[in-house]
C-alpha cells in the first residue's frame, strides 16, 4: 500500500472548505435579504390597502351624514311650511268669526266718537294722496300701497285694526247697503264686468259721493262713486267704526 502524504496541502483544503462555507452563508444571507424585502413590501401593500379602505369608509360615513342632513333640512322646511299654513288658516278663521260692531267691534279706539274717527281716517288717507299704487305692497311701507294695505294703514293711524287683504276686510264690522253708506265706511267691489261676487277692491267712503282709495296710475286718489263704473261694481259696504 502506498501512503499518501497530505502535508503541505492542508491549508489549501481548509481554504476550500472556508470558501464553500462563506459562499453558502452569502447565499443564505442574500436569500434572507430577499425574503425580508419581499415581506416588507407585502406589509407596506397591506398598510396602503388598509389606509385606502379607511379613507373610503370615512368618505362613505361623511356622505351618509350629508344625506341625513339634507333629509333633515327638507323635513324642517316642510314642517315650517305646515306651521305657517296652519297659522294662516287659524288667522283666517279668526277673521271669519268677527261679527258686527255690537258683538265685536273692529276699532281699538274707545274715547273718540265714530264721526271723529271717520274724519281722522279721511284726513290720514288724504295725506298719502298721489302715493303710487303697487300690488302686493308691504304693510310696513308708506312709499307704495295696494288697495287693502292703504285702508289698513289709514285706519290703523286712526286707532282701528283691520286685516291685511280686502276679502278679509269685507268680513269685519257691520254690513251696510249702498244707500246707507256713511263717511268712514269701507266699500268693496268686484272686478269690472264680472258677475261674480268675489271681492277684488276696497275703498273708503269719504262722504259727498266720493271714494278715497288707490289703484292703477293715479295711486292714492279720490273719485266719484254714484253714476260711475265704481257704482256698477259695488258689492257691499262695511261699517267698522
Amino acid at each position: 500500500m502506498t501512503k499518501r502524504n497530505w502535508k503541505g496541502n492542508t491549508t489549501t483544503v481548509v481554504a476550500i472548505l472556508m470558501g464553500t462555507s462563506l459562499l453558502m452563508n452569502g447565499q443564505a444571507y442574500a436569500a434572507s435579504e430577499t425574503s425580508l424585502t419581499s415581506t416588507t413590501t407585502h406589509n407596506q401593500d397591506i398598510q396602503q390597502d388598509q389606509h385606502t379602505n379607511d379613507q373610503k369608509l370615512q368618505q362613505n360615513i361623511e356622505e351618509n351624514e350629508q344625506i341625513d342632513q339634507l333629509v333633515q333640512d327638507a323635513t324642517n322646511n316642510d314642517l315650517t311650511a305646515i306651521e305657517e299654513s296652519t297659522t294662516d288658516n287659524s288667522q283666517n278663521k279668526q277673521t271669519d268669526d268677527i261679527t258686527a260692531p255690537s258683538d265685536q267691534n273692529a276699532t281699538d279706539s274707545t274715547s273718540a266718537s265714530p264721526s271723529d274717527i271717520a274724519d281722522q281716517v279721511i284726513s290720514e288717507g288724504l295725506k298719502y294722496k298721489g302715493v303710487p299704487y303697487k300690488f302686493g305692497s308691504s304693510k310696513k311701507t308708506t312709499r307704495t300701497f295696494d288697495c287693502s294695505s292703504f285702508t289698513q294703514r289709514v285706519f290703523k293711524e286712526a286707532g282701528v285694526s283691520l286685516p291685511r287683504d280686502s276679502r278679509q276686510q269685507s268680513k269685519v264690522g257691520q254690513k251696510v247697503s249702498k244707500n246707507q253708506l256713511q263717511k268712514g265706511d269701507l266699500v268693496f267691489f268686484r272686478s269690472y264686468g264680472s258677475s261674480s261676487s268675489r271681492i277684488t277692491h276696497v275703498a273708503i267712503y269719504a262722504g259727498d259721493n266720493k271714494l278715497l282709495h288707490t289703484y292703477g296710475k293715479p295711486g292714492v286718489t279720490t273719485t266719484k262713486f254714484k253714476g260711475t263704473s265704481w257704482e256698477k261694481r259695488f258689492e257691499l259696504g262695511r261699517r267698522v267704526i
